[in-house]
């Protein structure tokens, strides 16, 4: 294959950008949508973290992304794919049986999602030089933030505001997920043309030695030292996020009669889309700083305490019930920006964790188990929320705390560790 030079500029933002949008239609964007369209809280999260399972095991299929094809085709091929099946949730949401018909599409997009996360990473490492990568990797992490606000904020805002216009919920969020389709084909369109031809991408040869190999590294890694110590911590240190995330923007636009603020979509979109991202967003780049500044050990509790004392804000708002939506955007960007700090710990263990032979496979192993801890929790945290009601669900959160800093003390970090890096939240 000839090796096309484009410059990383007309493709690493981009390939980035589209790398997080999937995602957040998957796992954000479909709770709300769900919940708008009238379904309910126990039944919105027990379907949508099922759609976690694809990032659970997307390391069972990885190598066949080396095997067959190249990286460029699989992620052109998969933008395809995503585009598609938004045009797909699109056209079946006014259908009768929309909540079938919707949840295989966002299925098909998880995994399509899962399958180019996989390519796009090992594009980025063969496409550019090491230098590249590591000019680029701050370039990277912005703009899967930039499509988080996309994702979330304008997408919502879109939603909400068309929901006010034409009077009618099916047709607002047909036309929103048509809008997301269309830049999604586009980014498609685009990156088959910009995304460059690289001569060292090609099927690896030898699918004997890739299966080999494959089975191998999860023998390695289930066999390191510490190994049951790591994998509570990664099933358990987000716990209570895990609960809480399912259930927080339900509460945010639950009526008030049933415990919830009543906000508009178009105002979520504000609030948790643009304002909490924003949070999200500094208090990651915050916790990398502070790790490479002092070590992960040093950080370590500040980190715990940061991820787990501003879940106390949803009490809050769960007994008050305000209605200005800037103190409830302050309110969720403290627990957002407590969240991306303190997430940073989680990251650095991973790395941590994995240092040595076999690294990235190993990684690649660990977010399994960071789809996971999440998507277990999510299943029944809506019948949790419909049993307790909203306030006594989020003191059961803020108790389930404890778990984070049980785990905590059950790692041993080396204090040099992280002195040299900087983490921030993907």
């Amino acid at each position: 294959m000839k090796h096309t030079k484009i410059s990383p500029w007309a493709w690493v933002p981009s390939l980035y950008f589209a790398e997080g949008i999937p995602y957040l239609m998957v796992m954000t964007i479909s709770v709300l949508m769900y919940k708008r369209l009238g379904l309910e809280n126990d039944d919105i999260a027990l379907y949508t973290s099922w759609l976690y399972l694809p990032w659970v095991i997307k390391p069972l299929w990885s190598p066949i992304v080396d095997v067959l094809k190249n990286k460029r085709w699989w992620i052109v091929i998969m933008e395809f794919v995503v585009g598609v099946t938004l045009a797909g949730v699109a056209l079946t949401i006014q259908t009768d049986h929309f909540v079938q018909y919707t949840l295989a599409f966002f299925w098909l997009m998880a995994f399509s999602s899962a399958t180019h996360d996989i390519a796009a990473d090992g594009f980025y490492m063969i496409g550019l030089d090491s230098n590249e990568q590591s000019l680029f990797v701050g370039i990277r992490s912005t703009f899967y933030r930039v499509s988080m606000i996309v994702g979330q904020g304008l997408t919502l805002i879109m939603a909400g505001h068309l929901e006010k216009s034409t009077n009618d919920i099916g047709k607002a969020w047909t036309i929103t997920m048509a809008a997301v389709a269309i830049v999604f084909v586009a980014i498609f369109i685009y990156h088959s043309f910009f995304l460059p031809k690289v001569k060292s991408d090609t099927a690896t040869q030898g699918r004997g030695d890739i299966v080999e190999k494959f089975f191998n590294t999860f023998i390695e890694f289930f066999m390191r030292k510490g190994v049951i110590t790591a994998m509570v911590f990664m099933l358990l240190y987000r716990f209570p996020e895990a609960l809480l995330v399912k259930i927080a923007p339900l509460f945010l636009v639950d009526s008030a009669e049933a415990g919830g603020l009543a906000m508009s979509t178009e105002n979520v979109g504000i609030a948790q889309g643009t304002v909490g991202v924003i949070g999200l967003t500094l208090g990651g780049i915050l916790g990398g700083i502070c790790a490479a500044s002092g070590g992960f050990k040093k950080w370590l509790w500040p980190m715990v305490w940061a991820i787990t004392l501003p879940d106390l804000v949803y009490v809050g708002l769960s007994v008050f019930l305000p209605h200005n939506i800037w103190l409830i955007s302050a309110a969720i960007a403290i627990e957002q920006f407590g969240y991306g700090f303190g997430f940073t710990a989680y990251m650095l263990f991973m790395l941590y964790f994995c240092q040595g032979e076999n690294q990235t496979s190993h990684y690649a192993i660990c977010t399994g188990f960071m789809a996971l801890s999440m998507m277990l929790p999510g299943m029944f945290a809506g019948m949790l929320q419909q049993y307790l009601g909203y306030t006594t669900f989020f003191i059961l959160v803020v108790i389930c705390t404890s778990l984070t800093f049980i785990v905590a003390a059950m790692i041993n970090i080396d204090p040099s560790f992280g002195k040299k890096t900087t983490q921030s939240k993907e």
